[in-house]
């Protein structure tokens, strides 16, 4: 099961260490093309990689935000596992990107420890090899939200934001975007519109279909590109992900 992600305690931050990062096993339970590679539930997420690459035949570099209708679909958890499979690919570059900057979940997730990241980047305080950190899977880098600013919406819209993601298509094949709700946060929309294309997170048996087209509506009608579904069901272990 999915566990609601508790709202994020602020800190005083410090750049990440390298060498900290490249150290840390990535154990959690979630994380299930780690814990369980040959599960039913791996091979569907596996499944949905394989389309999305199959959207992308000239294997250009995308950037893909990763979003939800509302809370508690397991966008995160969805994220990371589509980074893992992307990743078991031959010279595969992912880069997971935490810009959700109001509730967070992509290092707690992985066991990493709060550090600079993204914010302090787009403020001009950190470089963006800094930002950038690897983690103990080859082609797995991450980068995270940073200290959360007051108006997220206000850092995001940026001009440094496009500069940015920009640079990151340079550096990595793929680049997936964790964002808030679409219909909670205005966040995800506008990080959409910049993006190659969206992944909807939908909690089978439990997200209503009016919010799911209302969310769909929302993110395409602001400019963004709905690439499909991403399928989360707890208890479901056959059905838990599909495209």
């Amino acid at each position: 099961m999915f566990p609601f992600r508790k709202k994020r305690v602020e800190e005083a931050l410090v750049p990440p260490n390298p060498a900290e990062d490249r150290a840390i096993e990535l154990t959690s339970e979630e994380l299930r093309l780690l814990r369980q590679p040959r599960s039913a539930i791996a091979e569907q997420i596996r499944q949905l990689r394989n389309s999305i690459q199959a959207l992308n035949p000239d294997g250009a570099p995308r950037t893909m935000v990763i979003t939800s209708s509302v809370e508690g679909e397991g966008k995160s958890v969805g994220t990371l596992n589509l980074a893992l499979a992307l990743a078991e690919l031959p010279r595969m570059r992912v880069l997971v990107l935490d810009a959700d900057l109001h509730r967070p979940a992509i290092e707690d997730y992985l066991g990493l420890p709060h550090r600079q990241g993204l914010s302090e980047l787009l403020r001009g305080e950190l470089g963006l090899d800094q930002a950038v950190r690897a983690t103990s899977v080859q082609g797995l880098c991450v980068m995270g939200p940073g200290r959360l600013p007051e108006k997220p919406s206000e850092l995001l819209g940026s001009d440094r934001l496009k500069t940015v993601l920009s640079q990151l298509r340079q550096r990595f094949d793929y680049v997936l975007i964790d964002t808030p709700p679409a219909l909670s946060i205005n966040d995800s929309a506008m990080l959409g519109a910049l993006a190659d294309g969206i992944v909807l997170v939908v909690r089978m048996h439990s997200t209503q279909r009016h919010l799911v087209e209302q969310a769909y509506n929302l993110l395409e009608n602001l400019g963004g590109n709905v690439l499909g579904t991403l399928l989360t069901a707890a208890g479901e272990p056959n059905q838990a992900y599909s495209r």
